[in-house]
């Protein structure tokens, strides 16, 4: 006998899913929905500015707060950034990996704008080595750089590449006493995990990645294709208080 269900079974396993995902994630990850911050919530306002394919082609933008995000190749990052912005498709996307080839800026907020975010090539085997001596330079020598966002892949966990970069990262923040820029991790695509499997797997990736690089602050977790979407609103809340733009000191950044 067939019996009629008010509401799909797909349905059903999707809000389970979420429901799974932040129930073990509670106080120290999860992030419960909340408005979206003054410096984020004009989203049409968001707009790429350019593109650096080389050292030379960095460009200078009036001294708005920049943050960079990198992480290995299909980690998800066009997704998160496009999550975090509010758009749709102003990165694209592609389940080819290595799209992203060129250090690619973004303003955030109406001219002249809140800050900077810099999308980064990945690394990796997909990566090349001119991307990462491109990567290296600026995050050497941009004064703008507030913060580096490396991402994760939860069903992935880190591999070797991901422990040399962060040590590499970390190397440089315990050189400047975290006076340069700091270190965040994000971890994505949290969605892909069983339920009986996120908080084992998320507490092992935090391990490695404090194991690996002591200065990296607390990772992220978040699931930018949840609906609704998950911890993009901490990753807005990290960046707003990276470029000084929370709520007790938010101001618009004016070229002199």
């Amino acid at each position: 006998m067939l019996v009629s269900l008010p509401v799909p079974y797909a349905a059903v396993c999707r809000r389970s899913v979420a429901q799974r995902l932040r129930q073990p994630l509670t106080r120290r990850h999860a992030s419960a929905s909340a408005p979206i911050s003054r410096v984020f919530s004009d989203s049409k306002s968001a707009e790429f500015l350019a593109a650096a394919g080389s050292a030379e082609s960095i460009p200078r933008l009036d001294g708005l707060p920049e943050v960079i995000v990198t992480g290995r190749a299909n980690v998800g990052k066009s997704t998160l950034l496009n999550a975090v912005l509010g758009r749709r498709n102003l990165l694209h996307t592609s389940k080819k990996p290595g799209r992203t080839q060129t250090l690619n800026y973004y303003r955030v907020g109406p001219p002249p704008g809140h800050l900077v975010l810099v999308d980064a090539p990945g690394y990796g085997s997909r990566g090349r080595p001119e991307w990462g001596a491109l990567f290296d330079h600026y995050v050497q020598t941009r004064s703008e750089l507030r913060r580096v966002y490396i991402l994760f892949h939860a069903k992935h966990g880190l591999n070797d590449v991901d422990r040399m970069m962060l040590s590499s990262l970390d190397e440089q923040c315990r050189a400047s006493s975290g006076l340069q820029f700091t270190v965040q991790g994000i971890i994505t695509k949290a969605d892909t995990l069983r339920g009986d499997e996120v908080a084992k797997t998320i507490k092992k990736i935090q391990d490695e990645i404090f194991e690996t690089a002591p200065t990296c602050l607390p990772a992220i977790v978040t699931s930018a294709l949840e609906s609704p979407q998950f911890g993009v609103d901490k990753v807005r809340q990290s960046i707003e208080e990276a470029c000084g733009l929370g709520r007790a000191e938010m101001k618009v950044f004016r070229s002199p």
